[in-house]
């Protein structure tokens, strides 16, 4: 009996190595060179960077959907809009609104749909104010909140934000302010939250 549980342990050992041994800093994600700060210590904090008008993450999306109902209550999920151009801003206001108003997960997946399978185009507040309406925010909430004091301010920091993760293209995954992962990094979309759910035990052994 005592052999056969060191056995099992060695085994899950050896696992362990060759799970470790697969995903390498410069590699398969990269050390950032200034830690950003998180909002908490007590959890794990892992951020989506995404754009709506990004094709890309319009794929991933629904992989990231399944793998966040998978994860413990010390991971702390954050979304975090790019804004590459003029025409990703207000995409970007959007998506804080949403936030302020504690309604994105009603709306962040038909954005996307809207987007990239509809093909609607918006081209201002109104227009989104109007799609945003049946998703939970009244069309006068959001045309007051989408060029507010919050939303500016939200705006600032994200764009801090990226700056200090080095974001170049999305979708990408910063994990813990440390750690930034991209599909091109790790191999493809599924490959890439498998480096995440690395780091993340990796932070929390460090814990």
């Amino acid at each position: 009996m005592l052999k056969k549980v060191l056995m099992m342990v060695t085994l899950s050992l050896m696992a362990t190595w060759t799970w470790a041994a697969e995903y390498r800093a410069g590699v398969h994600y990269f050390e950032l060179p200034f830690p950003v700060k998180t909002a908490s210590t007590d959890t794990i904090e892992v951020t989506e960077v995404f754009g709506y008008l990004c094709p890309h993450c319009n794929t991933f999306e629904p992989l990231l959907a399944k793998w966040r109902k998978q994860q413990a209550d010390d991971v702390e999920f954050v979304g975090l809009p790019v804004v590459f151009g003029r025409s990703w801003e207000p995409l970007a206001r959007a998506y804080y609104v949403a936030e302020l108003t504690d309604t994105v997960d009603a709306s962040h997946q038909p954005m996307f749909d809207a987007i990239h399978l509809q093909r609607k185009r918006f081209t201002g507040p109104k227009a989104l104010a109007d799609f945003y309406a049946p998703l939970g925010i009244e069309p006068e909430k959001f045309t007051s909140l989408y060029d507010s004091f919050a939303v500016n301010m939200k705006l600032k920091q994200g764009d801090s934000k990226l700056r200090g993760y080095e974001i170049t293209g999305v979708p990408a995954m910063v994990v813990n302010g440390k750690y930034r992962v991209t599909a091109q990094s790790a191999g493809g979309h599924q490959q890439m939250l498998e480096v995440v759910n690395y780091l993340v035990e990796q932070e929390r052994a460090a814990n």
